[in-house]
């Protein structure tokens, strides 16, 4: 009878309280099999299991995994000794519309938990909720494919081409290609409310009503403390990144962090949109306030029935959105005017977008809600009559995407397909940075690339790459490692 075989289990987490990581990795090893669980303190995590040809195997396997996070910084610890990174779940109530007719809604699918992420471009709408889930749908509601993060996903942000997921777990994930990617790790003290990234760069807002800005590697640039705190808003664009809190909106300068103006806006800021010369802040004291975006001026004012959760506008700010605590959305000319105030259907709208005369939201019920918002529909829900909404249903095989947690995860080439690039990885001052190695590029910038995969000396083959304004690349498309 052969001696049973015991199993070893070593924890190690890496943490610093004031910043930087704050996550758990811990190797099991039973007999040939070897369980990785690894993830932000305090939550379940993300798993996987290797299985080889003997002990003796499995065993050399977990050292050098151990091995390579002490390294890293990791160190042995005892689970639940450290307290979790801080979230905060926005707490939401949403009352029956008061509207005298619901809106034409024209599909609606059901994320099966709470959510708040929306975008919507040229050919998909993106919803994410707090189970993790990212969803992808075409503008008629087909769901074309999933991405399973590991935890709760409290935005969606738009940079250009590029789609990124803010997370419970202080990451934000770049969803741009079929190997989505931790872009940026947020420091463990940062309570994230609300994300934006602009040209690259990362700009976060807190519980605490502080705005903190992380550059393209992921490394801290400046940070500040606004005068209020519960920081719902950050918007961002050349000129300034603007801060809505619950004392106002602050903007200040992207460059150093120098406050430009603040303005006290009529109740505490909840949500923000903005537009080429304008922000828009939807607030608690049931208004939607338009501010200057040189001075802070307010230039128009949207008075609805109850408590602002999102806003939104068609291209230029001709027509404004908003969604309240009531189940109720309504739209007003660029000066103020309301045209019409109609019921969701279905709850509260806690995020929107307006694109190609449909408004889509983010329902307190976890729903991507599709609204007919062409003239002629809305006066024919104003008689009372509406499209019956169809309920969007998952596809029986639907591609589903995980992040990319090592080098094990991408896929090799042995040649580089036309028109490709090649980028290398290598050790400049203790950090591992990436290079182009291909013709016509500058090789003195970085770029952009997933932290999780990077090893010295390593090639990759990237689809393209695309200059920054910061003067960096960002990929575009798969990434591939060449053999």
């Amino acid at each position: 009878m052969s001696a049973a075989v015991s199993t070893e289990t070593t924890y190690l987490e890496l943490s610093q309280d004031g910043g930087g990581a704050h996550k758990f990795y811990e190797v099991t090893v039973d007999g040939q099999v070897v369980t990785v669980r690894y993830g932000r303190i305090g939550a379940a995590g993300q798993t996987q299991t290797s299985t080889f040809a003997t002990v003796e195997k499995a065993r050399a396997a977990a050292a050098r995994k151990v091995g390579e996070k002490v390294r890293k910084g990791y160190a042995p610890a005892v689970p639940g000794q450290r307290a979790p990174r801080a979230v905060t779940r926005r707490q939401v109530a949403s009352a029956p519309s008061t509207a005298r007719a619901v809106a034409p809604v024209l599909w609606r699918f059901r994320t099966g938990s709470a959510a708040f992420g929306i975008h919507v471009d040229d050919d998909r709408c993106w919803v994410g909720n707090q189970a993790g889930d990212v969803y992808t749908l075409d503008h008629d509601g087909a769901v074309l494919a999933r991405f399973n993060l590991p935890d709760g996903v409290k935005c969606l942000v738009a940079d250009d081409f590029w789609i990124y997921a803010g997370c419970d777990d202080g990451r934000v994930y770049d969803l741009s290609s079929k190997l989505p990617f931790a872009a940026y790790d947020i420091s463990a003290d940062v309570d994230i409310f609300w994300l934006d990234i602009h040209e690259g760069v990362l700009n976060v807002s807190d519980r605490a009503g502080r705005l903190t800005v992380i550059d393209h590697e992921d490394e801290h640039q400046w940070a500040r403390r606004s005068q209020g705190e519960h920081a719902w808003m950050v918007r961002a664009d050349d000129r300034a990144v603007y801060h809505g809190h619950h004392r106002g909106v602050t903007a200040y300068a992207p460059e150093g962090g120098g406050e430009l103006w603040h303005t006290q806006t009529r109740g505490a800021v909840l949500f923000g949109w903005q537009e080429d010369t304008a922000v828009y802040a939807g607030t608690a004291h049931r208004v939607v306030q338009r501010l200057s975006k040189d001075d802070g001026r307010i230039e128009a004012t949207y008075a609805c029935d109850s408590p602002v959760y999102s806003c939104a506008t068609s291209p230029g700010g001709r027509f404004v959105f908003a969604g309240d605590s009531a189940s109720s959305v309504y739209c007003f000319d660029r000066n103020g005017t309301r045209l019409w105030k109609l019921g969701t259907g279905g709850g509260s709208a806690l995020s929107m977008q307006y694109r190609d005369e449909r408004l889509y939201l983010v329902t307190t019920d976890g729903s991507l809600v599709c609204v007919d918002a062409s003239e002629a529909a809305i006066e024919a829900a104003q008689r009372g009559s509406v499209p019956v909404a169809r309920d969007v249903k998952l596809a029986a095989a639907l591609p589903t995407y995980a992040p990319a947690t090592a080098a094990a995860s991408v896929a090799t080439v042995v040649d580089v397909p036309a028109g490709s690039v090649v980028v290398e990885c290598v050790r400049e001052s203790g950090r591992l940075r990436v290079h182009v190695v291909s013709e016509g590029y500058e090789p003195s910038w970085n770029v952009q690339f997933p932290r999780a995969i990077r090893e010295p000396g390593a090639r990759y083959v990237v689809d393209a790459l695309h200059a920054a304004a910061g003067g960096f690349y960002r990929v575009r498309g798969d990434i591939r490692r060449l053999r």
